[in-house]
């Protein structure tokens, strides 16, 4: 049990990536606090693990339900090991129609959910003396533009600098920051996209390892860089994205058929 002991935080959990992220950590020994807007999902994914979950209704753009969520989980658990900013909104919108209200709301959700949740949870992990970890789901998007996500490409970009500079601020207290970036994950978000047999072919065929990537396939990097596997690692942005970041002009790999 890599975990064994530890309690964990998973913003966004009651679906997709979230979600398989908290499967993961279940499963390997921790407490898991599944967060979400979305209370009943929460609640939904949190019986699949009986006793070792429990939901939190909670807006991470809101400070007041960050402090409760983060004063929640001290109550039940009395630490916490582990926290993962997952919890993230995307729309479509072009760059010349995005409207302010728009732009804010994602960044609200996407970047400055994270900001208060990790200032919030470093906070107690400083005052109990726990070292900690702190993994931000970002995008490949981060550092790869593309059109009509501005708002959401800018968010992701922010919190991978956000790993970088709390990493460094926070590993004086044996706190390790570290993010993930996907590529095309097989989730509730990109469902529309996927259905279609035609897209979900030509996206494969972009993915040089020639597969979509699942829930699973994050959780077992949050898992990595959660447990003490990854000790001499932070400040890490690590692509889950089966080589697509790599080729994401769609040219075929050398060799290939």
């Amino acid at each position: 049990m890599k975990l064994a002991g530890k309690v964990a935080i998973v913003t966004g959990g009651a679906r997709g990536i979230g979600s398989g992220i908290a499967k993961a950590f279940a499963s390997e020994g921790a407490n898991v606090a599944i967060a979400d807007l979305d209370y009943e999902g929460a609640l939904a994914a949190s019986m699949k693990f009986g006793e070792s979950a429990f939901a939190i209704k909670a807006d991470v753009s809101i400070k007041i339900d960050v402090e409760t969520m983060v004063k929640s989980v001290i109550k039940k658990y009395g630490r916490i090991d582990i926290l993962v900013n997952n919890a993230g909104i995307q729309t479509v919108m072009p760059f010349l129609d995005l409207s302010r209200k728009d732009w804010k709301r994602v960044l609200d959700v996407n970047l400055s959910g994270a900001f208060l949740c990790s200032q919030s949870v470093a906070k107690e992990m400083i005052r109990k003396r726990i070292n900690g970890v702190i993994i931000n789901i970002s995008s490949i998007h981060g550092y790869i533009p593309r059109s009509t996500k501005l708002h959401y490409d800018v968010s992701k970009a922010g919190l991978i600098m956000l790993t970088k500079e709390t990493a460094l601020e926070l590993a004086p207290y044996h706190i390790r920051v570290n993010c993930i970036a996907p590529g095309i994950i097989d989730t509730p978000m990109n469902q529309e996209l996927l259905r279609d047999p035609e897209k979900r072919k030509m996206i494969e065929q972009r993915v040089p390892l020639e597969k979509i990537g699942s829930a699973d396939d994050v959780a077992r990097a949050a898992l990595f860089l959660a447990s003490d596997d990854s000790s001499y690692i932070t400040g890490a942005a690590l692509p889950v994205d089966g080589g697509l970041s790599l080729n994401y002009n769609g040219l075929k790999p050398v060799g290939s058929s």
